[in-house]
């Protein structure tokens, strides 16, 4: 997050960030908007792989102690396993 605060809501972090927008309604603000543009890449594709109960369990904690989701645990383990192959 940028250092200073955020526009609309003069928050300082994610969380006041959320706890501001919990509050109010952004009808009301909507005349400080500006129009903005990005992409979305609608290409992306998930593909699920079967993962054996007591190893996601093992994910899940992991993960959770890094502050992580499971899924970019697996990915990023992945990533490395990977580059380790020689093709």
């Amino acid at each position: 997050m940028r250092k200073n605060n955020t526009s609309l809501s003069r928050a300082k972090s994610y969380k006041e960030i959320g706890e501001f927008w919990d509050t109010h309604d952004l009808a009301d603000y909507w005349d400080r908007t500006k129009e903005v543009s990005f992409e979305v890449d609608i290409e992306s594709e998930i593909t699920y792989y079967a993962v054996e109960k007591s190893l996601s369990e093992r994910l899940q904690i992991i993960a959770q102690k890094r502050g992580i989701s499971a899924d970019t645990l697996i990915n990023l383990w992945v990533q490395e396993k990977l580059q380790e192959q020689k093709f």
